[in-house]
């Protein structure tokens, strides 16, 4: 072909043909295949709002800074994959993209913020005060620096947060929360309520039939995926601690006194503590005077009911020397006898006189108590220091494709096989298998990896240990045969069954209720008491009725009956009675509450409604894909 070809380009007929070919190949290369050649590089921003681009960085930063704060709210570690199953990713995304939108705006308004107000507002953000608590400019330049930020882009940044603050301000400054709303607010929040009710159980139905074969077999089929059997998966597991290094038995005997001798006081022993009163004076003279009163006989008890002095003040309670606020009275405390009384002390609220009631003496454990405790603890502290060097070695080793078998025998630690468990950490008896304290990451990695496959190590989040483990079988979920759990569904369809005839013979009741019959009269019939309920709030049940029959209790008219489900095999039938709602008082701390709590509500509502708007108008066009790229997610 390429000879064909060089023949033909010999001709000038050849050379134009040849020459068209080859400008069809290129156009077809631009528009197909190597375009960015021609356009440039590939896109890479996640939006583009009113066509400015939000790019991957920004998008990448905001996701970070916010999986932070999520991790340190949740004081515990957050997997990426739970981060983005609360729905992390998108709610970064949506919040940028409405600041993208307000900026654009800001700009359309022509809204313009001074150097001046820019730098005002960042010399008063309380997060860049020293501890003179005004501006320091080193702590505000190491900020930045540990944020990743240079100073001209936090400047910038700032500036637009002041502008969107000024568009809020303007859309919500002036807004005013109707009288209507407050007062149903009010009404919903202080209405009390009272009721008769019965508490109607299995026992007014009888005896309820079994199911025939059939109903059962539909019954399970009908919820075939409850009875589901979940992924189990069998594990190898290998800890590693100090608790896992430690030999007790190498701590010699005088290693183990010298340790004691240190913690006696701290670790085996109580302090003494002594039950302590005293009477504050307004003035050293009759503080004087009081304390020769009693050394003539008055009784300490007397001069402090002659001072009006209430139990929570006369009483300190039983202390040590170091819970006493006040060193001057611990002092004092600790001279006297029990039941003596100490001479005017210059207190730290003013002249006292102090008594001791009580002296509970200090006590220690004896060394020959505690000996193998603080072996333990002493073998524990010296193993701490090895666990990293232990960790790297046994990296090493797994590097190398060394069974974790082989390794936790080369180095005197426990092998534990784990059983089959599901998701939970649950064996197929329902059992809560032991795991360790790291027992979420180990499942999460555990459901990660597979039979053979190499699974990194779990860090403790302390720092104290790590943690190895083998997947070693692997039992797929599947669905269980019904005679495989016959008594697990005959169990269910009485529940569902008795819950199902309690709420209509509880409907059933209610009608004759609301027709006229006596309440006493129906619970008569059923062999039930009636109960009743005063003063019941929304907020706070009472009478041990549960959350969701007030709930219900407060949805229904006063005079009329209804019921609820109190639990899974229990119902609570009810009339109510009254209702009464205090008078609404708009002058009252409360109702001021209220009304900056509402005002809030409907500011972000109306500033939502605005924004929603504005993206609508401006346009706003995402690229999952790119937004995937960006924290390593799957596509929204």
């Amino acid at each position: 072909m390429l000879q064909g070809i060089n023949r033909l380009g010999k001709s000038w007929v050849g050379k134009v043909v040849v020459a068209i070919l080859f400008g069809f190949l290129i156009i077809s290369f631009a528009v197909w295949g190597i375009g960015d050649i021609f356009r440039g590089t590939a896109r890479t921003q996640v939006a583009t709002v009113g066509g400015v681009d939000i790019t991957a960085e920004q998008y990448r930063n905001a996701y970070q800074l916010e999986y932070q704060n999520l991790v340190r709210q949740a004081r515990r570690s957050v997997t990426p994959e739970q981060a983005r199953a609360l729905g992390l990713d998108r709610r970064v995304l949506a919040r940028l993209v409405s600041e993208a939108a307000i900026d654009h705006e800001t700009r359309r308004l022509g809204l313009h913020v001074s150097d001046a107000l820019v730098v005002r507002t960042i010399q008063a953000d309380p997060t860049f005060r020293g501890a003179n608590g005004a501006f320091d400019r080193a702590l505000f330049t190491d900020i930045l620096r540990q944020s990743g930020l240079t100073e001209v882009q936090f400047v910038r940044e700032q500036r637009a947060v002041v502008a969107r603050q000024h568009l809020h301000e303007g859309l919500t400054g002036a807004l005013q929360v109707p009288l209507a709303m407050r007062e149903a607010v009010h009404r919903f929040q202080t209405e009390k309520r009272s009721a008769e009710f019965v508490r109607l159980g299995p026992a007014v139905l009888g005896e309820l039939a079994a199911p025939s074969p059939e109903q059962l077999q539909k019954f399970f089929e009908d919820r075939k995926a409850s009875f589901r059997a979940p992924e189990y998966r069998s594990l190898a597991l290998l800890r590693l601690d100090a608790g896992a290094l430690a030999k007790p038995e190498a701590v010699s005997d005088e290693d183990a006194r010298a340790y004691y001798g240190r913690l006696k006081d701290s670790r085996f022993g109580a302090p003494e503590r002594r039950a302590v009163q005293q009477i504050v004076f307004p003035n050293r003279e009759e503080a004087e005077a009081a304390s020769t009163r009693i050394k003539e006989g008055t009784t300490f008890d007397a001069v402090a009911a002659e001072r009006k002095v209430d139990e929570a003040t006369l009483n300190l309670g039983t202390l040590t020397r170091a819970d006493m606020i006040d060193p001057a009275v611990a002092t004092a405390a600790f001279e006297l006898a029990e039941g003596g009384v100490s001479e005017v002390v210059a207190g730290r609220f003013g002249p006292v006189l102090v008594r001791v009631t009580k002296i509970e003496p200090a006590s220690q454990k004896p060394f020959e108590e505690v000996r193998d405790e603080v072996r333990a603890e002493l073998a524990r502290e010296r193993a701490r220091s090895e666990v990293t060097v232990v960790h790297d070695a046994i990296e090493d080793q797994r590097a190398s494709a060394k069974p974790l078998a082989e390794i936790a025998r080369d180095r005197g630690l426990t092998l534990q096989p784990v059983p089959a468990v599901d998701r939970s950490g649950r064996d197929k008896n329902g059992t809560v298998v032991d795991l360790g304290p790291e027992r979420d990451a180990i499942l999460t990695a555990a459901f990660r990896g597979d039979v053979g496959a190499d699974i990194e190590a779990v860090s403790y989040r302390d720092g104290s240990g790590y943690a190895w483990l083998d997947v070693t079988g692997i039992e797929p979920a599947h669905d269980r045969p019904l005679e495989d759990v016959r008594d697990r569904v005959a169990e269910e369809w009485r529940r569902e069954e008795t819950s199902r005839a309690l709420a209509e013979k509880a409907r059933l009741a209610a009608e004759r209720l609301d027709r006229g019959d006596s309440f006493a009269a129906l619970a008569g019939e059923l062999g039930l008491t009636v109960e009743t309920a005063a003063d019941l709030s929304r907020s706070q049940p009472q009478a041990g009725l549960p959350q969701g029959v007030v709930t219900r209790l407060f949805a229904t008219p006063v005079g009329k009956a209804s019921s609820a489900a109190a639990d899974e095999s229990g119902r609570v039938l009810f009339k109510v009675t009254a209702a009464t709602v205090p008078p609404f008082l708009t002058t009252t701390q409360e109702s001021a509450a209220t009304e900056g709590q509402l005002r809030s509500f409907l500011a972000d509502d109306l500033l939502a409604e605005y924004v929603a708007e504005v993206e609508k108008r401006i346009g706003v066009t995402l690229y999952p894909t790119n937004v995937t790229r960006a924290i390593g997610g799957s596509d929204l």
